[in-house]
This record gives C-alpha cells, sequence and structure tokens, in this order.
C-alpha cells in the first residue's frame, strides 16, 4: 500500500561531488544541469535512507538547496530513524535547521522518485547491497548523485559502477562519493608536510613488509552519534547488505592514500596491482547484537553466519598493494566496543627526510596527532631548523596559530588550534558545500572521476582476492 505523507522535519545537506565522464565541456553540462547557485535551486531527493550519513547531510541548511526534501523508501525502522534524526535537527536549540519532508513510502519507490523527477539531486545513504543499483538508475533519468561510501561492494557490479560513470559524463550530471576523511585537519596538515621537498623529501618506494603510506581505522560498533547511542539495523550485520570491511570502510583509506600521496593526479587501474588481502570476523554475542539493534534475537537471515551462538561478521580486512610504483597498505578493524575513547585513526608517509605520523590512542588522549620524525641518517638539528621556518612561514599563513611542539630531541608534533577540529559529523556540511560548488561550475577536477574508479577496482579485487585464502 502506498503512500503519501507530507511531514515537516529535518533537513538535508546534500554532499554530493560528481562525476563528468569528460566526455563533455564544462559549459554543456552547466547547460544540462541548468544550476547556477540561486537560492533553493538544488532539490533533494533522499533515496531510501538506511545509514545515520543520510541525516547527516542535513544536519545543516545550505542557501543553494532547497528546505523541501523529497524522501523515497520501503516502509519501516529504516526511514523512521532517518525522520527522527532531522527532527531532532530541527528541534535543537541552537541553530536549528528548518527542512520539511515530503515522504513517500511504497513498494515501488525508486520508480516512483524517477518518474515524479520532484529534485535534481539524490542522496543514497543506506543498504549497500542496493547501492549500485540506485546510482545506475538515479543517473540514468538525469539526476545527480551524491553516495555514502561505498558505491559497490560485490566484484560483479564493479563494471555496472563503470558504466554509471560514463552515463553521468553522457547526461551531464555529477556523480560522487561522500570522503569526510579529507577534511580531518591533521590529515590535511600531513598532506601539507608532504608537499614541502625540504621536510619531507621524497615518498620512499617502501615494501610489503615496510609500506611507504599506510592507512589504518580501528571502529566500534557500539557508539554514539549526535549526542545519543547509534541503533544500527540489523542488516548492517549482514555482510551481503552492509559489505565486508574490506570493500566498506577501507574505501576512505585508499582515497586517502590517492588524495595524499598524489595528489591532483589521474590514476587509473593499470596503475594500481594488488599483492596481498585477506579478511577476518568481528564476533558478536546476542546481547552485544541486542544493545545495538534493539532486537531481542537475531533475524533468520543472519543464521548463517553465527557458529556457537556467535554472530559472525566480516568487518575485517587487509589490502598490500602497489600504486604507480609505490607500496601502500589499508587496514580496517571493528570491535564491539572500545574500553575508552572512541574510533581511532593510524597513518604513516614515509619519507627520504622524515616520517609523518598520526597517532590517536591512549597517549594522545583518544585524538589525532601529527608527529614530524627525521628520517634515519638526517641531520636532526639541520631538519630541526628547517622544518620550524616551515611550520612557522608556510604553514602558520595558511592555518593561522598552528605551532611546532619539540617532543625529544628527534621527534616534533603539532599543536593545532580547537578551530580546526570540527569531527567527523561536521565534515558531512563540508564535503556537502564543496559538492556544490561542483555543481555551480558543472563539473568536478579532472582527476576525481577516475581515482573513484580506481579506488573501488581497488577494494572489490582485494575481496576477491581474500574470499580465496
Amino acid at each position: 500500500m502506498k503512500k503519501n505523507i507530507s511531514v515537516i522535519i529535518f533537513g538535508c545537506l546534500l554532499l554530493i561531488s560528481a562525476c563528468t565522464g569528460g566526455n563533455k565541456k564544462s559549459s554543456e553540462m552547466k547547460s544540462e544541469n541548468n544550476l547556477t547557485g540561486e537560492s533553493a535551486q538544488i532539490k533533494i531527493l533522499t533515496l531510501d535512507p538506511g545509514h545515520f550519513h543520510a541525516a547527516l547531510v542535513q544536519k545543516s541548511m545550505y542557501p543553494e538547496v532547497s528546505p523541501v526534501v523529497h524522501v523515497y523508501a520501503p516502509k519501516g525502522p529504516d526511514v523512521e530513524a532517518y525522520l527522527k534524526m532531522v527532527l531532532g535537527f530541527n528541534t535543537r536549540s541552537e541553530d536549528p535547521t528548518t527542512w520539511e519532508e515530503n515522504v513517500y513510502q511504497g513498494e515501488d519507490y525508486l520508480e516512483k522518485m524517477i518518474d515524479d523527477k520532484a529534485g535534481n539531486l539524490v542522496v543514497i545513504s543506506g543498504n549497500n547491497a542496493k547501492k549500485t543499483e540506485y546510482i545506475t538508475k538515479s543517473v540514468k533519468a538525469g539526476l545527480n548523485v551524491l553516495a555514502d561510501k561505498p558505491m559497490v561492494i560485490d566484484p560483479k557490479n564493479f563494471s555496472e559502477l563503470e558504466e554509471a560513470f560514463k552515463d553521468a559524463g553522457d547526461k551531464g550530471v555529477l556523480l560522487y562519493d561522500i570522503m569526510t576523511e579529507r577534511y580531518e585537519i591533521t590529515t590535511i596538515l600531513q598532506r601539507e608536510l608532504s608537499q614541502i621537498p625540504e621536510i619531507f623529501g621524497e615518498l620512499q618506494k617502501g615494501t610489503v613488509e615496510n609500506p611507504a603510506i599506510s592507512q589504518e581505522s580501528i571502529h566500534r560498533f557500539s557508539k554514539i552519534v549526535a549526542g545519543k547511542p547509534l541503533i544500527r539495523p540489523s542488516w548492517f550485520f549482514d555482510v551481503n547488505q552492509q559489505g565486508e570491511g574490506i570493500v566498506d570502510v577501507t574505501t576512505h583509506l585508499v582515497d586517502l592514500i590517492q588524495w595524499e600521496a598524489f595528489p591532483g593526479k589521474v590514476i587509473q587501474r593499470e596503475n594500481v596491482q594488488i599483492e596481498k588481502a585477506r579478511h577476518w570476523t568481528t564476533d558478536l554475542s546476542l546481547a552485544q547484537f541486542s544493545k545495538v539493534t534493539g532486537l531481542d534475537k537475531f533475524p533468520d537471515y543472519l543464521g548463517k553466519y553465527i557458529d556457537n551462538g556467535l554472530l559472525k561478521v566480516y568487518s575485517n580486512g587487509e589490502i598490500n598493494y602497489t600504486i604507480n610504483g609505490f607500496s601502500a597498505k589499508v587496514s580496517v578493524i571493528w570491535n564491539y566496543d572500545t574500553p575508552k575513547g572512541g574510533d581511532t585513526h593510524y597513518s604513516i608517509m614515509r619519507g627520504t627526510k622524515c616520517n609523518l605520523v598520526i597517532r590517536q590512542q591512549e597517549a594522545q588522549q583518544f585524538k589525532p596527532v601529527l608527529y614530524i620524525e627525521p628520517a634515519s641518517g638526517t641531520d636532526v638539528n639541520g631538519f630541526g631548523r628547517k622544518l620550524k621556518e616551515a611550520v612557522n612561514g608556510r604553514l602558520a599563513a595558511k592555518y593561522p596559530g598552528i605551532k611546532l611542539v619539540e617532543q625529544s630531541t628527534d621527534k616534533w608534533s603539532l599543536e593545532i588550534p580547537e578551530k580546526y577540529k570540527l569531527g567527523h559529523e561536521a565534515h558531512f556540511r563540508q564535503v556537502t558545500e564543496a559538492f556544490i560548488e561542483y555543481l555551480k561550475k558543472g563539473n568536478l577536477p579532472e582527476w576525481e572521476v577516475p581515482n573513484m574508479i580506481t579506488k573501488y577496482y581497488i577494494t572489490t579485487k582485494a575481496l576477491e582476492l581474500a574470499r580465496k585464502h
């Protein structure tokens, strides 16, 4: 039974960036999209929201975005959770949003969205098993798409995603995924320092055992979002619907390696070689599963993952690969919870003159800290003088308030003002604002689309390899 429900709640941002297949000129795309940045000209269509990221896109308002959001979804707890979170944004005491939600619920929600043509930007964040299909059909309908990661979780659907990017170029619309980690200040500064030859030198080639660049993140199923315990949908624990960790969170890590080590460069999949890949499970008890889902038993479709009363989730993965001839490694780990702190991130870029390392453990009070450590054989005193000049000059001019802190005779860190530490939820606004600018221009930077394709080639190929062992 279909229903049209008009609900005034929440707000949606839109974090999209886009994809131009390179077949059309910028002016032609702008003509077809007809987006000039006028007030409320961008109209959001939220498709089957099932992940809290869909709501986080609407945590802020944007002058170019209409406050009326059209939502198309099947009936169920996923869309209700999304509406509840956006309602919270609309009713908060400080800087409330003013979103108006026009909600359609019915089995034909996807077809209805395409037939209605009520907007020009589709925001997709939910069940990943359907995501590639959602992307493909939205693009074919001539709609811009902002998709939460991952865009594809199954190797057999990779070619479909490639075709969607081609269609986006042909249609003159933008297709983009939400890469919030590019907006974390320690990552930004790690990238900045790596581009200063007198400090970093050049990226080492590295080996499988000692990669030139590594990214690792540790996550937890039990967490707080927007000030409240996060309730996850039960399908989140089904790798056929959510995707394995090796094709999910690693998307961010692979993206950071490309973005940091090869800024502004086009990376084709021919430039990549997967060396090793492995995956393993996180085991959850029924009590743990119940706490994060609100359910008192495992759904039947999770039965195939249960062994000895424990739900075994392939949420962990590791990939070793070479990219443009440099050795790289990404690793993602999921725990039920952590005794202290929250999600953590580790990153290292090995240069010929120094290593740039981000650590986020108890010693750092579980907040990311960027360290600069001279490479073996480096004149520490001379390096220290050059580092101080670079930070106080070039870096401080761009990021006022940044300070260099000497940790020891051969290790420094950066003291970063709180104003730059916005947090994960605030990064959604930054991504959306950037995407809005791309929409107004009518195209993405020339490297974005090929690099997105290469990114998903890496994750899906790695999953293929991991499943063979």
